[in-house]
C-alpha cells in the first residue's frame, strides 16, 4: 500500500529534516510539501542537519503548489488537527482508524469490506496555523492524538514519527502483506475531486445550488462520496450524471 506524508505550507526547515528522519526510520520515503516557506528548503543546512542522514527520503521529496498535485495517486486521505471541524470527517485516533481501514475498508458499515485504498496520505498543516477547513474536508478522516488537554500542542516531526510509527504497527514488518490486494481500485483523491466540481457545475446550472449562498452543501456532499468509498467507474457513472444535468439544463434555457 503506498504511503505518503505531505507537509502543508511549512514554515521551518528543521521540521522538514526532522519529518524525513521520522519516515524514514519507520520505512518510508514518499514526501510531499505543498507551497513551503523556502523555495529551497530541501537544500537548507538546518534541513539536511536535522535529517540526520535521511539525504534519500529528502533527494525523492517533491514541491508542489497546491495540494491537489500532491494527491496523485492517492485515494484515501488522513487529516491530522486537533479540533473536529463541523461538517468534517470523523475524529478518530490513529490507530483506532488504522484498524478500521485495514480491516474493514473505508466505509462505515462494518461489513464493507469490497474495497481498499490503494495509497495512503497523511497530511499536516502549517507549524503557524494548522489546518485549513477545506483540506480537513477532503479528508476521510481526522487522526487527533491524544495529549494532555493543557498542552496540546505537538512538534511538527513529533506529530510525523507518531503517525508513522502507528502506521507502521498496522501494516506490520517489512515484507509482510497485510491485506489482500485483490479487491476492487478505489478512486484516487484528483478524481474525486474532478467528479465534484463537476457534479457542483451541474447542481448550479440546475438552481440547486446558489453559488452566492453555498452554504456546506459541497463538503457535505465530499463526506457523503468519502464514506461511500466510491470505484473508479462510479465516478465515471456520476459525471456522465452531471454533464446530463448540465446538458438538460441548457436545453431549457433555449
Amino acid at each position: 500500500m503506498r504511503t505518503r506524508f505531505i507537509l502543508i505550507q511549512t514554515s521551518h526547515a528543521g521540521n522538514v529534516g526532522g519529518a524525513a528522519r521520522a519516515m524514514k526510520v519507520m520505512g518510508f520515503d514518499d514526501l510531499v510539501l505543498v507551497a513551503p516557506r523556502w523555495a529551497n528548503v530541501l537544500r537548507r543546512e538546518e534541513t539536511i542537519q536535522r535529517a540526520s542522514g535521511a539525504n534519500d527520503v529528502l533527494a525523492r521529496a517533491r514541491i508542489v503548489d497546491t495540494l491537489d498535485e500532491a494527491l496523485d495517486g492517492v485515494d484515501h486521505l488522513c487529516a491530522t488537527a486537533m479540533t473536529p471541524r463541523d461538517f468534517g470527517p470523523p475524529t478518530r485516533s490513529p490507530r483506532e482508524h488504522f484498524q478500521r481501514l485495514l480491516v474493514g475498508g473505508q466505509g462505515e458499515c462494518e461489513d464493507d469490506r469490497s474495497a481498499r485504498p490503494g495509497g495512503v496520505a497523511f497530511l499536516f498543516g502549517s507549524e503557524r496555523f494548522g489546518m485549513r477547513n477545506e483540506d480537513v474536508y477532503r479528508c476521510h478522516a481526522c487522526l487527533s492524538i491524544p495529549t494532555d488537554p493543557a498542552f496540546g500542542s505537538l512538534n511538527l516531526a513529533a506529530a510525523v514519527q507518531l503517525i508513522a510509527y502507528d502506521w507502521r504497527l498496522a501494516l506490520g514488518p517489512w515484507g509482510s502483506t497485510p491485506v489482500s490486494n485483490l479487491q476492487p481500485r478505489l478512486a484516487d483523491a484528483a478524481s474525486v475531486a474532478g467528479m465534484l466540481a463537476h457534479l457542483e457545475q451541474a447542481l448550479v446550472a440546475i438552481d440547486f445550488l446558489d453559488p452566492a449562498a453555498p452554504k456546506k452543501l459541497m463538503p457535505r456532499l465530499n463526506q457523503m462520496f468519502n464514506r461511500a468509498a466510491l470505484q473508479e467507474e462510479e465516478i465515471h457513472i456520476l459525471r456522465g450524471v452531471a454533464k446530463a444535468m448540465l446538458e438538460t439544463a441548457a436545453r431549457s434555457r433555449r
